[in-house]
């Protein structure tokens, strides 16, 4: 695609090849974000709120938004969200920051019931206004770490803020992989389609694959997290009750990566790719005629965790 062709979200929005080449180049110095976050899913969102808050020196964390899921700890994406939602407010409640703040928002109660529907929610609307009151020369980062449901809606609900944002998602596997079966972008087919195909500048971080090598045991996390502070401890804990045999047992914690690689996008190396398209197979297809996005293809594990434990360890964080 030449520079300066346009690729337009619902003929609505437009966004420049140039654009969009500009906002896919790594971030540097302190950025505004916003975190969607299926908090409650998993012990790694925990992880990862924790980290964005804790380095304030490269991210202004404006909002975070509480993402739909559904498996054994939830009945639905409905309940999942709100379980998300209370897990978010323990969080930042044990990080310091007043629950009284604009800054924690209900999302999505179901997923995306249509290609081109939108699931309006408190998040969708409030990513809408915190993208347009952004101004041009300074996007807004939306780290996405759950289904991508909030932020496909917002975009359908106001596709000019396409020209607004960068999106980093992390969702489905390397594009090598024999399919993309993952648990955030198969809960909600539609809006990954969404995000992929509007031509938003999107960093798509692969979980099996690239996110994958994010791997701690609980003796690492017992030296370096445990007693870190109330935060530390409650991380600790979250840990220690994820499986009930940690015998020579390690877990990945997928979701710093894309907190990562708003913080030290050098541990975090990436490819600029053609958007890939998703078929109804859930697999990948490639296609040279696509739009570009950067695609993660590694991560530096120990530097990631290094800087986590780091931040732990100083007690600071944004207040």
């Amino acid at each position: 695609m030449e520079d300066g062709s346009v690729f337009a979200v619902n003929d609505n929005a437009a966004v420049t090849e140039s654009l969009r080449l500009e906002r896919l180049a790594p971030p540097t110095g302190r950025i505004r974000a916003v975190l969607d976050t299926d908090t409650f899913n998993e012990i790694d969102d925990q992880f990862a709120l924790a980290y964005a808050m804790l380095s304030p020196e490269r991210i202004r964390l404006e909002a975070v938004y509480a993402a739909p899921f559904h498996n054994e700890l939830s009945d639905g994406p409905k309940d999942g969200m709100e379980k998300s939602y209370a897990e978010i407010k323990r969080i930042v409640g044990k990080l310091g920051r007043s629950e009284d703040e604009d800054f924690v928002f209900r999302g999505s109660e179901s997923y995306l019931p249509g290609a081109d529907v939108p699931v309006d929610s408190p998040a969708a609307r409030d990513l809408v206004r915190r993208a347009l009151a952004s101004d041009a020369a300074d996007p807004l980062y939306v780290a996405a770490i759950g289904a991508i449901t909030n932020v496909a809606s917002a975009l359908l609900l106001q596709p000019s803020i396409a020209s607004r944002i960068v999106v980093v998602w992390l969702g489905g596997h390397a594009l090598s992989w024999r399919d993309t079966r993952e648990f955030n972008l198969a809960q909600d087919v539609h809006a990954a389609r969404v995000v992929l195909d509007s031509g938003v500048p999107l960093v798509l971080i692969p979980c099996m694959g690239v996110a994958s090598h994010l791997i701690t045991t609980l003796p690492e996390i017992r030296h370096y997290v445990q007693g870190k502070g109330e935060i530390g401890s409650f991380l600790a804990q979250r840990f220690e009750d994820c499986c009930n045999d940690h015998y020579g047992y390690s877990r990945v914690i997928w979701d710093l990566s894309a907190i990562a690689y708003l913080v030290q996008p050098e541990a975090v190396p990436s490819d600029l790719v053609h958007s890939p398209v998703l078929t109804d197979q859930v697999t990948w297809s490639l296609d040279a005629s696509r739009h570009f996005i950067r695609c993660v293809k590694a991560v530096n594990r120990d530097a990631i965790f290094k800087d986590l434990f780091r931040k732990l360890e100083a007690g600071t964080g944004e207040r």
